[in-house]
């Protein structure tokens, strides 16, 4: 009997907690929402503002700018006419000369080249060895070469050199050399037989 009773008072004391607990639990449901909507309000961010647009009115009146003068007109320059010379150009610089132009033909005119021997037009100096410098070795050497009729050295022959040291210095050189070619009757010919020596000689 006495477990019966209890069995009887405790069940609407159970309904009661139970639906005192669900009240709770949705009014804190509903303070939850409440607040973050009211975050999400708060921190909501238009991309895309109107901007009000600002009316610029510039009322200007004609009478409220100043009057500008008009520079002055520049003055007027009296120009002489230059007067007529009187003296004829012949009193003033003396006679005219007069001039008898000249009679061409074949006869009196010849337009043939005249014969000559080669030429040189760029002669350049030859380097001086670094091993006779090194050595300190000095001397000459003498060099014979034909000139085509192009002007170009040819057929270079370095002999009677005091050291074999400065052969090839000597041949290099001369290959960068040319001439006026030999004209004979008005035509570019090869020469042969040019000589030349080159001295080498240390600087003090």
């Amino acid at each position: 009997m006495p477990g019966l009773l209890r069995l009887i008072i405790g069940i609407p004391i159970a309904a009661i907690v139970t639906f005192a607990l669900f009240m709770l639990m949705r009014a804190l449901i509903f303070t939850d929402s409440q607040i973050e909507e009211e975050a999400r309000e708060e921190i909501q961010i238009d991309i895309r503002p109107e901007v009000e647009e600002l009316a610029r009115q510039r009322n200007v009146d004609i009478r409220d700018v100043d009057q500008v003068q008009p520079p002055p007109p520049p003055p007027q320059i009296e120009r002489q006419r230059a007067q007529q010379p009187t003296e004829g150009l012949s009193t003033i610089v003396g006679e005219i000369p007069r001039f008898e132009a000249p009679q061409l033909n074949s006869n009196s005119v010849n337009f043939s080249v005249s014969d000559r021997d080669a030429q040189p037009l760029v002669r350049i100096e030859p380097q001086y060895p670094p091993r006779a410098a090194e050595r300190g070795v000095e001397g000459t050497c003498n060099v014979r070469f034909d000139v085509t009729p192009d002007g170009t050295p040819t057929n270079i022959n370095v002999y009677q050199c005091s050291s074999s040291l400065f052969e090839s210095a000597a041949r290099r050189a001369v290959e960068r050399w040319r001439y006026n070619p030999k004209i004979v009757d008005g035509v570019p010919v090869s020469r042969s037989g040019v000589e030349t020596q080159f001295v080498f000689q240390l600087n003090d």
